[in-house]
């Protein structure tokens, strides 16, 4: 499917997510829309979502308790959430085939998606708190 077949709220949408670095919740589009002077209904972003998810032109990434986030990065990879701010980012290091031939021997499954969630402290809060003890 190219962007040019994308009703323009779609497009708008899927070009907030492309361009977006933070994996946006429907809230933080909602925001950027009006931000730009876009005024678009809720309804119309939720489902704008869906269907570009359902399109595989953007991935849904349910984290936990979190809203859903998404990322325009469709390749497999995993994320990593820092415990402190929230920031959410992406692993692109690859799982060892290894490890998942165990997991399908124990279990018995034959693996088609992965997903990892990391958890961790990121660069910038572990400066921050290494600066306040001093």
């Amino acid at each position: 499917m190219s962007r040019q077949t994308l009703t323009a709220p779609r497009k708008l949408i899927l070009d907030i997510v492309t361009h977006s670095h933070d994996h946006p919740t429907a809230s933080d589009i909602i925001d950027r829309l009006k931000s730009q002077g876009q005024s678009v209904a809720y309804a119309t972003v939720y489902n704008s979502l869906r269907y570009l998810t359902e399109q595989g032109l953007i991935r849904e990434l349910k984290l936990e308790k979190d809203a859903s986030r998404y990322d325009a990065r469709t390749e497999d990879h995993q994320h990593i959430v820092c415990v402190s701010c929230g920031k959410v980012s992406e692993v692109l290091t690859v799982s060892p085939k290894e490890w998942l031939r165990r997991i399908e021997e124990e279990t018995g499954y034959a693996i088609s998606e992965e997903q990892f969630l990391f958890k961790g402290v990121c660069a910038e809060c572990r400066t921050s708190a290494s600066l306040s003890t001093h």
